[in-house]
Formats: C-alpha cells, sequence, structure tokens
C-alpha cells in the first residue's frame, strides 16, 4: 500500500496489503504514562500505554488467515476452540480464537449494522463467541479502518460506534482493525490522491467507540508499519503490526525479524510491536525455521498468535507452539523486548532481562551452513558471580558457565538460553568518541560539519571536530552533535542492498538507525545485517560510506573510543 506523504521519506517502506492482516482489538480510553525503561541493551524511553488493562503481557491465541484465508465459518472456528481446549495449547497461555476477514456479508442491514454470514455463521457471531466462551476461551473479530475490508466486505469507516456496539453486544474479546480501502477514491491499499484521513485519526476513532462500549476488548491495529506506528500506537492500541504480511518462507521472516527487532523501545506492558502472525507448521518452514520464528517472537516479546489449521496440527508443530520454558520468555510480566547484542556475518545474539533477574539469551543463525555463535554474561548484562546457569530453552538442559555463552547452531536454527546468576542490568550506558575506520587510520566524519538531512558520510583525517565524534546509544543509534541539531546514522532510504548509502537523518529512532558493534571491529546495522563499510577499501579523505555485506576486511573495521 501506499500511503506515504512527501514527509514519510524515512517510514518502513509500504508493503502490498495483500488479503490478510493481523490480530486486532481494542478498548480503552485512558492514557497512562507508563515509563519503559529497558534494561541491558535497551533503551530507556517513557511511553504512554492504552489504559484498558488488557495486554500486560503480549497475546497468545489463534487466527485463521494464514491456513484459512477467506474461508472461514462457525463451525472451524468452533473445532478450532476445542482443539486448542484440549491439545494442550490452552493451558500453554492461548485464549484467543480470532475470526479474521470475510465473515459477514457484503451489505449492512437496513440499520447500519454489519451482518454475519449466515451461511457462514447460522447461529451468529454471538453464538460462535457463547460457544468459545463456554470453553474458556475467547473471540476475536477483523475490521477495517477504512470503507471496505481487504476482502472487499463493509469497512468501519464512519461506522465505528455501531460496529463497536455490535461487537460488544456479540461478546467479542479482540479486534483486529485492518487498513485497506482507507477512505473516497482509495483502492485496495492505495490512495492516488493521497490519504483523506490519517491513519492515526481512523485508529483512534474505534479505540474510542471500544471504550464507550463498557467492554473490555483487545485493540489490534493493523497498518502494516506506515506511519511510524510505533511512535503513536501505544496511546491507541495494545499492539500494532510493525511490519507488511508475513508467509510462510525463511525469506520472509528473516525480512520481518530484522524489521521489527529494532523497535524494542516502543514495546512494553499493554502495548506492543507485532510482526505478524506465526507461520509455524505452514509452507515451506522446516521445523528448525518454525522454532526459529517461535524463539525469535517471544525473545522480541511479540503476540503468538498461531495461524495454522490447530486441529490436525502434527506432535511437531504442537511442541512448537506449547514450548512453555520459551513461552515464559515472551510473557515474562517484566515486559522487555529482547534487544540485539551482536550482529556480525549472520550471526546474531539477542538478550532479553526477565522479572526475576534471569536473562534469555537467542543465538540465531541466518546462514545456510551450521556456525558456532558466541557471546559473554558480561555483554548480555549480566555481572557478579563466578559462575552462571545455563538453561537450554529447547532441550530443557542445564549447564554452568563461568561467563561464556556457546553454542553450535544450525543453518536458520536457533539457540535460546536462559542464565542465571549475578547481577542483571549492566551495559548499555552509551560510548562515545571518536569512530575510527581501522583500515585507512581515518575518522567516521560529516562532510564540512553540514546538518542537511541526507548527507552521506565519508572518512576524514581526525581532528576532533564536533562532526567527527559519535555516540552509540543503549538503543544502538549511532548519533552526532548534541542538543536541537543532534543527528543520527542511517541506512539511506531503509534500503537493505549493497552500496547502499549512509547518511546522517534526523533521529527517530526507526530501525534503520540502529547499528551494533560487534566484538570484531565490525558494525552491523540491525535492518540489513550488512556492514559499514569505507566504499572500495579507500583510504583517501572524503571516501564514503556504505553498506555492504559483512567480508571481515580492514574497511570494515571500525573503533569508538
Amino acid at each position: 500500500m501506499s500511503l506515504l506523504t512527501a514527509g514519510a521519506r524515512r517510514s518502513l517502506p509500504s508493503s502490498r496489503r495483500s488479503l490478510r492482516k493481523t490480530l486486532a482489538l481494542t478498548l480503552s480510553a485512558v492514557l497512562l504514562s507508563a515509563a519503559a525503561p529497558l534494561v541491558a541493551l535497551s533503551i530507556a524511553q517513557p511511553a504512554a500505554a492504552l489504559g484498558n488493562g488488557l495486554a500486560l503481557t503480549p497475546q497468545m491465541g489463534f487466527n485463521d488467515w494464514n491456513a484459512y484465508g477467506c474461508n472461514v465459518s462457525e463451525s472451524l472456528i468452533k473445532s478450532t476452540a476445542q482443539a486448542m481446549h484440549s491439545n494442550g495449547m490452552q493451558a500453554a497461555g492461548y485464549s484467543y480464537v480470532n475470526i479474521d476477514d470475510c465473515w459477514m456479508t457484503h451489505s449492512r442491514d437496513a440499520g447500519g449494522h454489519l451482518v454475519p454470514d449466515p451461511v457462514k455463521f447460522p447461529d451468529g457471531i454471538k453464538g460462535t463467541a457463547d460457544y468459545v466462551h463456554s470453553l474458556g476461551l475467547k473471540l476475536g473479530i477483523y475490521e477495517d479502518a477504512g470503507l471496505q475490508t481487504c476482502g472487499g466486505y463493509p469497512g468501519s469507516l464512519g461506522h465505528e460506534s455501531t460496529d463497536a456496539q455490535s461487537f460488544a453486544s456479540w461478546g467479542v474479546d479482540y479486534l483486529k482493525y485492518d487498513n485497506c480501502y482507507s477512505g473516497p477514491g482509495c483502492a485496495l491499499n492505495s490512495c492516488p490522491n493521497g490519504n483523506p484521513q490519517p491513519a492515526e485519526t481512523r485508529y483512534t476513532a474505534m479505540r474510542n467507540a471500544l471504550a464507550a462500549t463498557g467492554r473490555p476488548i483487545l485493540y489490534s491495529l493493523c497498518n502494516w508499519g506506515q506511519d511510524n506506528v510505533w511512535t503513536w500506537g501505544s496511546g491507541v492500541g495494545n499492539s500494532w503490526r510493525t511490519t507488511g504480511d508475513i508467509n510462510a518462507s525463511y525469506s520472509s521472516m528473516l525480512s520481518i525479524f530484522h524489521s521489527n527487532v529494532g523497535l524494542a523501545s516502543y514495546a512494553g506492558p499493554g502495548h506492543w510491536n507485532d510482526p505478524d502472525m506465526l507461520e509455524v507448521g505452514n509452507g515451506s518452514l522446516t521445523t528448525t525455521e518454525s522454532r526459529t520464528e517461535f524463539s525469535l517472537w517471544s525473545e522480541m516479546a511479540a503476540p503468538l498468535i498461531a495461524g495454522t489449521n490447530i486441529a490436525s496440527a502434527s506432535a511437531t508443530t504442537l511442541s512448537t507452539l506449547t514450548n512453555t520454558r520459551v513461552i515464559a520468555v515472551d510473557q515474562d510480566p517484566l515486559g522487555k523486548q529482547g534487544t540485539m547484542v551482536s550482529s556480525a556475518g549472520g550471526l546474531d545474539v539477542l538478550a532479553k532481562p526477565l522479572a526475576n533477574g534471569d536473562v534469555s539469551v537467542a543465538l540465531f543463525n541466518e546462514t545456510g551452513s551450521t556456525a558456532t555463535i558466541s557471546t559473554t554474561a558480561t555483554a548480555i548484562g549480566k555481572t557478579g558471580a563466578s559462575s552462571y546457569t545455563l538453561t537450554d530453552l529447547w532441550s530443557g538442559a542445564t549447564s554452568t558457565t563461568s561467563g561464556t555463552i556457546s553454542a553450535s547452531v544450525p543453518a536458520h536454527g536457533t539457540v535460546m538460553f536462559r542464565v542465571a546468576g549475578g547481577t542483571t542490568g549492566g551495559g548499555g550506558t552509551g560510548t562515545t568518541g571518536e569512530l575510527h575506520a581501522v583500515g585507512a587510520a581515518k575518522c567516521l566524519d560529516v562532510p564540512n560539519s553540514t546538518t542537511a538531512a541526507g548527507t552521506q558520510v565519508e572518512i576524514w583525517s581526525c581532528n576532533g571536530g564536533a562532526n567527527q565524534i559519535w555516540t552509540h546509544s543503549a538503543s544502538n543509534q549511532l548519533s552526532v552533535y548534541s542538543g536541537s541539531g543532534q543527528m543520527c546514522l542511517d541506512a539511506n532510504d531503509n534500503q537493505t542492498t549493497a552500496g547502499t548509502k549512509v547518511v546522517v537523518w534526523g533521529c527517530n529512532g526507526q530501525v534503520n538507525q540502529q547499528w551494533v558493534l560487534n566484538s570484531n571491529g565490525t558494525i552491523t546495522g540491525v535492518q540489513s545485517g550488512l556492514c559499514l563499510d569505507v566504499a572500495g577499501a579507500s583510504t583517501a579523505n572524503g571516501a564514503l560510506a556504505d553498506l555492504w555485506p559483512c567480508n571481515g576486511q580492514s574497511n570494515q573495521q571500525w573503533s569508538l573510543n
């Protein structure tokens, strides 16, 4: 969808809105100011949270879209609810059974109300909800913040109060709110003449309507990561999609991971980054890749919404979806999203502080070959012990270490440890100094001390000028200058290809401004996984910096001091 305004050049790239969506539900009106300081390598930023008391940990449940598309029905929802009730998913924490698009007729009734399709839902949404509630589960439903849903059914734009009242009267507990056909003249996912009503305005209207019903309804925003939704979503919904739609392939999962992992500062109890529904058990994902998705989503404190055929899921799929040790990381009440500790050559280390003082560590191998991934207790924010206990969250095995945390990780695989012992909270304080290009013996420099956004950075003889002094923050930003003139190192236009210009831009917290300083001297862009590089391995003053696949050469070696 292309709803980007001229001023939104720095937004994440727009994504096509095929027929699909993500869970969303709502309620709330009271906004409360919740400080969300992220420990160890996370960032400390206050965030205003939606005050409806819901989703204090990321929501868990099922949504029919990934496996069934428009083929939703009362019988499907009931059989899925029954399966969740008896196969261990409900006991593991999955509580929402969510209906996606295509559940209604193509016209409203004479009173302007949405009408459940009588063939698909002979007992109506109310009857379906009653059955789901009888099992101790909750029912979710789907609608759209535009004139039509992505499937071409009536949208809620201009009908927010009426529709919210319908949802409440039917016993709905969750609303997934999509973003197609967002105004007059808009096609499925594009508005040729510009969006007539900003997403925040349309989503806020439904927030208010849900709150007015008096029924607690979890509100999930599905505007595909556009409009910098993470910067305003916490005051509007309980979760918000940070990316376009996922599909059941490793490449899709990997791309979405890179887009979501740098947004940790915006998440917390009651308000979560949502990298879309789980594809565990679907498509071409192998068992190893499915475990990786489940591991990374849990490490990132993401909603866990299963999108497979639950009633006939294999034992392997169910064992992945119901791993209580991994789920406990996702559902940890401290509410911290894990952050990238290091990322070099496609070998990633993430750390997530937990409420009892433990730290969850995910060692993710993006590459196509088995590799050893290592980190240390100090790097993940653990100090003060001569030994630490490691619990492998997939095997359950325990071991001890004096500080090294390491594992052989298969291609596309993830090993997760829960690290206990010592104290938590070290690291993440930020470092300031010249950023030395080791191979050229020069410094990363903003040409002519300009403050023009979009200026490509270069290397120059070190001189201690303000345009050569960089600060690496706990939020993984590399900033130059200070105060109102502060600018951040930025991957131009959110590009993730070799040769992408590295520029300065106003700091905005987006993932293309997240940089990991690795122990091997490389600096990787969180969004792309590529290395900060001096183009052509030049050592001359004025040589430009770009992104390039990590290769270990001296023109990709940096030192901040």
